[in-house]
């Protein structure tokens, strides 16, 4: 049996911890604000409640393993359920855009509504992502990476230099569908122009495998987290913000607190890697991506019916998500934006023909500032700089001895899924006890 210290309770920690303390290890997980979730947690007021990040997620089969190799399949504890509708998109020149998910036919009749053909080069562009997400998968995704006895496919993958926005360009020559196939990137804090081009399969993971939510808020999934922590027995110590690494003839010996030394076999590091000064060398040429600024509202009477996610496109780029939960007789929206924020928010989402302003009776604001030092760094992860991004990310291993990473700033990049693929990669790599 290891001694395990996992520092940071988002998702990312959460998961390498289960994973780790079902292998039989002896996990404390440390998080230095008062409860676990990190962006995976509820903003609460008046009776509203709000997701605090992310309301969907893709890959619904990398939470339903966590779950099932950590203890309870998923399905006894979360009400995990597929979105019909991915978002809907609307532009600038008053057309919109209805997009389904998990079908191949239905987002072609959807996207040729736009524009006879388009569906067509849609349906093709999303196709050109199959063979480089199977690629991604077994070599990238579910294996830990080691240059030695990497594929020539993956590290020509990994080094292409074409920007997501060239090939987008090259692609479409109708705008919107650009404005469709990079959002998520955008909203995420990227510029397309140093995006490349493979971080855009997460369109063929939409169509292929659909968008999931959980009613009432994707922040029970982080609840669920916290009880499986509890079941496997693991220690958590909140309030308790890692220091440093201990670190001792390039291995590392324990974690520093405020309160003392923890000593450790392992450490996962579940943070942005610059917050702790024994790994800050190593990813001081990487940028965190910016989270957006976030209004969460509480609304009463007659609201429009919107779907889940309405994304409104412009400057700046608006997305209105409808899942929180509210008193009777209310609806709680939360509404993000990015780009030249010269106004407030809602006056901004007015411009767009969406006007509930008066219908406000509850509201909670968050700057990028607010965020990150509310959760400690970016759910983001790191911002694209061109391809090599990628590689300058730490994980699973680091360059020093049995420290590993997890989560948003690990190699797997932000993203439940993504996040929930690294801390697979942890526990592979440490193995049972």
């Amino acid at each position: 049996m290891a001694r395990v210290v996992v520092v940071g309770g988002g998702f990312g920690g959460m998961a390498a911890a289960a994973r780790l303390a079902k292998l039989g290890h002896d996990v404390t997980l440390l998080e230095q604000a008062d409860t676990l979730g990190g962006a995976l947690s509820t903003v609460g007021l008046d009776g509203f409640a709000w997701d605090a990040g992310p309301t969907s997620t893709l890959l619904p089969a990398v939470i339903r393993d966590l779950f099932r190799k950590s203890g309870r399949p998923l399905e006894r504890e979360v009400d995990l359920q597929p979105l019909d509708l991915v978002r809907e998109h609307r532009f600038a020149d008053g057309s919109s855009l209805r997009l389904p998910g998990a079908s191949r036919a239905a987002q072609l009749a959807a996207v040729d509504g736009l524009g006879a053909g388009l569906g067509q080069q849609w349906v093709d562009h999303v196709a050109a992502y199959g063979e480089t997400w199977e690629l991604l998968r077994k070599e990238w995704f579910e294996r830990p990476f080691d240059d030695v006895v990497a594929p020539r496919e993956l590290t020509a993958l990994l080094g292409a230099r074409e920007s997501l926005e060239k090939r987008l360009r090259r692609t479409f020559r109708d705008e919107r569908l650009r404005l469709v196939a990079g959002h998520r990137l955008v909203m995420d804090g990227h510029d397309l122009r140093d995006v490349p081009v493979f971080a855009g399969v997460d369109v063929y993971l939409e169509q292929r495998f659909g968008a999931w939510t959980v009613p009432g808020g994707l922040a029970a999934l982080g609840t669920a987290m916290a009880e499986r922590l509890a079941l496997r027995g693991v220690t958590v110590l909140t309030g308790t913000p890692a220091v440093d690494l201990v670190v001792a003839g390039g291995r590392v010996s324990g974690v520093r607190t405020g309160a003392g030394e923890l000593p450790a076999d392992h450490v996962v590091v579940a943070i942005d890697p610059r917050r702790l000064p024994a790994l800050a060398s190593y990813v001081r040429r990487t940028m965190p991506a910016i989270p957006p600024v976030v209004c969460h509202v509480g609304l009463e009477g007659d609201v429009p019916d919107l779907p889940h996610e309405v994304v409104l496109h412009g400057d700046p780029l608006l997305v209105v998500r409808t899942g929180g939960r509210a008193p009777d007789g209310g609806t709680a929206w939360t509404v993000l934006a990015r780009g030249r924020i010269a106004e407030d928010v809602l006056t901004a989402l007015a411009r767009h023909g969406i006007d509930v302003r008066r219908q406000v009776v509850a509201r909670v604001d968050r700057s990028p500032r607010d965020l990150v030092e509310r959760w400690g760094g970016s759910p983001h992860g790191v911002q694209w700089q061109g391809s090599r991004t990628a590689r300058s990310r730490l994980g699973p291993r680091t360059p020093i001895e049995g420290v590993l990473t997890a989560g948003a700033h690990a190699t797997t990049g932000s993203g439940l899924p993504f996040a929930g693929l690294s801390a697979a990669l942890v526990a592979e790599v440490v193995g049972r006890a």
